[in-house]
Formats: structure tokens, C-alpha cells, sequence
């Protein structure tokens, strides 16, 4: 096993970034630091997304905080170099172990996700409730509901190369209220996509339907972080009955409901970040 971080600084608009990569185990991460004298946060993309979903948030956030961005493998520029392409949650956990090792992370931090980073955040919370303060996971629930099942089933039947049907499947199902210009870069997205990624994403599908629901995966009473559900009021593949159920599973929990906003919450408003005011403190300069 190794861990190589490689450092590469450099100053934007008077902040300090840094750039790394570990290697670490069968795995190649990349990930940011916008360095900032405030509390720590750590963000955890969704599915396929990679750090660049996080711009709006790091404009926003960014000169009162230290943040840090990190792609796991299949997003972005994150690899997998041996192995079956399927990362399972164990070695996500592990990964988020090292990443917060290699970037200084310390146990105040909080914790902001997408999706599928939720379980990823909620799992490392479970396992390691003291070195999590607070998570703030949006669009998260325990189970695949019908639509998502629905969705990936679909998704599955439709042919390898016809990478223009699986993105038009995506939009239509959870991602009809994107601007056109965020549709355009899934269907971009899809049509560029690794055999490797596609694979990779297809097998995380197939995953997410086979598992009953999150408590078959992770302790939710040991989570004693301070947790925030955001959940987008019309989202179709996250029930809201079933975000309240999972805030009634952890021990200090709330639901902050965005009005008019989907599963993408965050690239369907610009101002689908200012929820995160109540929560994050902007801390004194």
C-alpha cells in the first residue's frame, strides 16, 4: 500500500490552492484544498459527478472556510488501477480515511455531499463518530424508491453504444428541471464516457436496487455528528416520507426542503446554496 501526495501551489483571486493526488492501495485521487483560516469542510460528490459540481458552493463558502474537493474513482480524474472497476462502500470509507489523512482534515469538520456521497459521509460518521462534527448530505434517502428502480432497470436494457438514449433517460426520469446547458453536458458527459466509467456505473446501479435499504449497510444509531437532510421538493427518486424516516434514525437530525428543486439540486438553482447559510456559521474574519 502507498500514499504519494504531490503538491502544486499556486494563488487565485489571492487565495492559496493546493493540488495533490494519492495513490493509495489499487487507487489513483485527486483532490483541491482552497486553503482558509475557518472551519473545515469536506465535500462528497455524487455518481459520476466529479469536484467541478462544487463551484457555486466554493464561490459562495470559500473565503470563510478551508474546503476540500476530492474525486473518488470513476469521477473525474479519480482511477481505479487494478482490480474490478466496482469500488465497494468499504474501500470508499477507506478512501475518505486518506484523503482526510494526506489533506489535514481535523475532527471539527463538517461534511457536505450529494447523493450517493451521503451514504459514503453517513458510513465514515458511523464508523468514525468522533471525527465528524457535522454532515449536511442532500438529496439522500434509505432505499431506491419504484422511480429510481424504474430508472436503472430501464437504463440497463438499453444498448452499450447508444450513449444519446441513456442520457435522455437520465434527464426524463430525475433531471427534467436542469437548465439546458447542465443537460447538455450529461448527454456530453455519456457520449465521452470510459468503457470503464459506463461499466462502473451501471454496476453502482445495479448495487443501489439490490440493497434493501441503508440500515442494512450502516449502523445509523452510532452517528452522534449533527446531521442536515436537504432534500429538493420535487425530487423523483427520493420519497420525502422516506428523508423523514432516516431523520428519525439519527440521533441529531433535521430536513431543510428546498422549494422547487429536484434530485440536482445544486445545478438546478443558483440559489439552491443558500439554504447552507443556516447551517454553516460564517465564521468571524
Amino acid at each position: 500500500m502507498s500514499n504519494k501526495s504531490n503538491f502544486t501551489r499556486y494563488m487565485r483571486q489571492g487565495s492559496a490552492i493546493v493540488k495533490g493526488t494519492i495513490e493509495f492501495a489499487r487507487f489513483v485521487i485527486p483532490y483541491r484544498i482552497y486553503e482558509g483560516k475557518g472551519p473545515h469542510i469536506l465535500c462528497l460528490n455524487g455518481v459520476q459527478q466529479s469536484m467541478a459540481m462544487w463551484h457555486t458552493f466554493l464561490l459562495r463558502y470559500a473565503p470563510h472556510y478551508r474546503i476540500v474537493l476530492f474525486d473518488f474513482p470513476n469521477e473525474g480524474k479519480g482511477k481505479v488501477t487494478s482490480g474490478p472497476v466496482f469500488v465497494t462502500l468499504d474501500e470508499q470509507i477507506d478512501i475518505l480515511r486518506e484523503v482526510i489523512k494526506a489533506t489535514g482534515i481535523n475532527k471539527s469538520v463538517t461534511m457536505c455531499s450529494a447523493s450517493w456521497g451521503g451514504i459514503v459521509a453517513l458510513a465514515f460518521a458511523s464508523r468514525y463518530p468522533n471525527e465528524v462534527k457535522q454532515l449536511c448530505l442532500a438529496s439522500l434517502g434509505t432505499k431506491a424508491n419504484d422511480k429510481m428502480i424504474e430508472t436503472i432497470k430501464k437504463g440497463s436494457q438499453i444498448a452499450k453504444g447508444d450513449r444519446q438514449k441513456m442520457a435522455d433517460t437520465l434527464i426524463e426520469s430525475f433531471g427534467q428541471n436542469l437548465p439546458e446547458s447542465v443537460k447538455n453536458k450529461i448527454i456530453k458527459q455519456f457520449q465521452t464516457m470510459s468503457e470503464e466509467h459506463l461499466r462502473a456505473f451501471y454496476e453502482h446501479g445495479l448495487f443501489v436496487i439490490s440493497t434493501k435499504k441503508i440500515g442494512d449497510l450502516i449502523k445509523l444509531s452510532q452517528i452522534t455528528a449533527k446531521t442536515f437532510l436537504i432534500h429538493g421538493e420535487n425530487d423523483t427518486i427520493i420519497d420525502h416520507e422516506d428523508v423523514k424516516f432516516l431523520c428519525s434514525q439519527i440521533k441529531q437530525c433535521e430536513i431543510k426542503t428546498i422549494k422547487g428543486a429536484g434530485h440536482f439540486l445544486h445545478l438546478e438553482q443558483d440559489g439552491a446554496f443558500d439554504i447552507y447559510k443556516d447551517i454553516l456559521a460564517i465564521p468571524p474574519r
